[in-house]
C-alpha cells in the first residue's frame, strides 16, 4: 500500500492536519480554529498550549484515517512565520503567550533602533527591515517584560511555531528550519547561522534558540506514545516558502502570491541573495543539503482577515464566500476604496502606525460597494508590490495564486485585470500544505529533488486580463489617493 504523507499546517487562524498520497492527492483533513487574543490595540497573541492540543488532536484523527502510524511515511510541517513561542525545556509546556506575527508592540523599539542607524546592519545580514513584524524584537521585548522567562534561566527555550511543534512531537529536539530562521532578524542568511552582531543588537542569547537545519531530510521522529509508533519528520518550511514550493516556483523569476490571513508574494531569486532598493525583503526560499535558495518577498499584512472583519465585526457578510456574489452585483466600486491597514501597512510602505480607512462613501454607496472595495484592495496591494518588484528589476511575467481567498473567481480575475498579466490558479489551492508534503517527500527519499516532486502540483486554471487600460488607470488613481490620505496621517508617502 502506498504510504501517506501527513502534513501539519499550523496557520494563524486554524490548525490543520492533512493527508497526501505520494502523487499529491489530498485524501483527508482535520481542522480546528485558533482563538485570537487581542490584549490591547496592536497586540495579538495565541495560546501555544491550544496550538499543541489542536495539532495533536488533528494529527491523531488523520493517523487513524490512514489506518495507523505504519501507513504514514513521513510528516511535513508548515507554519505561520515570525510568531514566537516560549516554553520550558523540561516539560515542553509554554510559559507565556505566543506573540503573533501581526503583533505591533515593538513598533517604538524598532523605530528607536532605526533612528540609531541600525537598519543597514539588519538589512545587509538578514534581508529584512526593522519592523515589529519580525521575531527578533518580539523575543527581546518578552525577555525584558516577562520576568517569568528570566526565572527559567537555562531551561527557557524559544522558537517559531514549527520549532515548538517539533520539540513537543519528538520530546526534546530543538531545531528550526532555515526558512523560519530567516524571518527572525537574528540569522545571517548568507552564512546560514545565528549572527552575534544581531543577537547583541536585540539582546537575545543564542542559548535559548534552536539549531538551524535544512528544510528536508531526517529532522527527527515523533515519540512512540503519540501515534503508537515513531513517524519520521522529514520536511519543514514557513508557510510562504512552502507555498512557493507547492506552486513549483523553482525557476528564476517565477512568482507566487498567497492570499490567506495576509498576502505574501515571493519571486524565486536563485542561489544568490537578492538586494532590494524598494523595500522588498530578501529571504531564504529553501535550504537543502546545506545549500540555500533565495527569494524576494513582498508582505501584505491584511488580506483574508479583512473579509473576516467585515463578516464578524461589521456584519456586512454572513459568510465570506458571499463576497464574490456581492462584488459582481454592482458595476463598479461607486468611488469607495478600502486601505486595509488594520495592523499597519507592510511592503512597500512599512508604516506600522498606519490605520485603515474606508473612503469615498456617499448615499449611493451600498453594502455591495464596500465589499467590492475590500476585494479590490487585494488587487491594489498586489499592484503596489508589482511596481516595487519592477523597480528592482524583477517584474512579474505571470502570477501563480493560492490560499483560501484564491477560491474567489471574481477576486482572481480582478487581480489579473489590475496587474495586466496572466494569473494561474491550481485546482488544489492549498499549496502551502502541498509544499510541505513535497519537502517531506524529498526528505523521506520518495523524490530525488523538488523538481521531481513538482508532479504533485496538478492541474491549473488561467485568468487572463480583460480590463481596458483606461478603466485600470482610473481604479489605480483612486487607490493612490486613498493610500496617500492614510500615509499622510502616519508620516509616509506613496511610492
Amino acid at each position: 500500500m502506498d504510504k501517506k504523507i501527513l502534513v501539519i499546517d499550523e496557520g494563524t487562524t486554524s490548525t490543520r492536519a492533512m493527508l497526501f498520497t505520494s502523487e499529491g492527492k489530498h485524501t483527508g483533513s482535520a481542522q480546528k480554529p485558533i482563538i485570537q487574543h487581542y490584549p490591547s490595540p496592536g497586540l495579538v497573541e495565541h495560546d501555544a498550549a491550544e496550538i499543541w492540543e489542536h495539532t495533536l488532536s488533528c494529527c491523531q484523527e488523520m493517523v487513524k484515517k490512514a489506518g495507523g502510524a505504519e501507513h504514514i511515511a513521513a510528516i511535513g510541517i508548515t507554519n505561520q512565520r515570525e510568531t514566537v513561542v516560549f516554553w520550558d525545556r523540561r516539560t515542553g509546556e509554554p510559559v507565556a503567550p505566543a506573540i503573533v506575527w501581526q503583533d505591533r508592540r515593538t513598533a517604538s523599539d524598532c523605530l528607536r533602533l532605526k533612528e540609531d542607524g541600525h537598519e543597514t546592519l539588519v538589512q545587509e545580514k538578514t534581508g529584512l527591515l526593522l519592523d515589529p513584524y519580525f521575531s527578533g524584537s518580539k523575543i527581546a521585548w518578552a525577555l525584558a517584560n516577562w520576568p517569568e522567562l528570566a526565572e527559567l534561566g537555562d531551561n527557557l527555550a524559544v522558537g517559531t511555531v514549527e520549532s515548538y511543534l517539533v520539540y513537543r512531537l519528538t520530546g526534546g529536539t530543538h531545531i528550526t528550519d532555515a526558512t523560519n530562521a530567516s524571518r527572525t532578524a537574528l540569522m545571517n542568511i548568507e552564512s546560514g547561522e545565528w549572527d552575534n552582531d544581531l543577537l547583541d543588537l536585540f539582546g537575545v542569547p543564542s542559548s535559548i534558540l534552536p539549531k538551524i537545519v535544512d528544510c528536508a531530510g531526517p529532522l527527527g521522529s515523533t515519540k512512540r506514545e503519540i501515534f503508537g509508533q515513531p513517524i519520521p519528520i522529514t520536511g519543514m518550511a514557513g508557510d510562504q516558502q512552502a507555498a512557493t514550493i507547492g506552486q513549483s516556483c523553482l525557476e528564476l523569476g517565477q512568482t507566487k502570491a498567497t492570499f490567506g490571513t495576509g498576502a505574501f508574494i515571493l519571486t524565486q531569486a536563485g542561489k544568490t541573495k537578492p538586494k532590494s532598493k524598494h523595500k522588498l525583503l530578501s529571504t531564504i526560499a529553501w535550504q537543502l543539503n546545506g545549500e540555500r535558495n533565495y527569494a524576494l518577498e513582498g508582505s501584505v499584512f491584511v488580506a483574508g482577515s479583512l473579509m473576516q472583519w467585515l463578516r464578524d465585526d461589521l456584519e456586512l457578510l454572513k459568510d465570506t464566500a458571499d463576497s464574490e456574489m456581492l462584488a459582481g452585483s454592482v458595476d463598479d466600486n461607486a468611488g469607495v476604496y478600502i486601505v486595509p491597514a488594520l495592523s499597519g501597512l507592510g511592503a512597500p510602505y512599512w508604516q506600522p502606525d498606519a490605520r485603515a480607512a474606508i473612503s469615498g462613501l456617499s448615499f449611493s454607496a451600498k453594502k455591495a460597494h464596500v465589499v467590492r472595495a475590500a476585494l479590490e484592495a487585494m488587487a491594489h496591494q498586489a499592484h503596489d508590490l508589482k511596481a516595487a518588484y519592477a523597480a528592482d528589476g524583477s517584474d512579474w511575467k505571470e502570477l501563480r495564486i493560492d490560499g483560501g481567498m484564491a477560491a474567489n473567481d471574481w477576486m482572481v480575475q480582478d487581480i489579473a485585470d489590475i496587474l495586466g498579466i496572466c494569473v494561474e490558479r491550481p485546482k488544489f489551492v492549498e499549496t502551502t500544505a502541498l509544499g510541505a508534503a513535497m519537502l517531506a517527500g524529498v526528505g523521506a527519499g520518495m523524490y530525488s529533488s523538488l523538481a521531481d516532486a513538482s508532479v504533485m502540483r496538478g492541474d491549473i486554471q488561467k485568468f487572463n486580463p480583460r480590463m481596458p487600460d483606461s478603466a485600470r488607470q482610473l481604479r489605480l488613481s483612486g487607490w493612490f489617493n486613498a493610500v496617500e490620505s492614510v500615509l499622510g496621517t502616519s508620516g509616509g508617502n506613496v511610492g
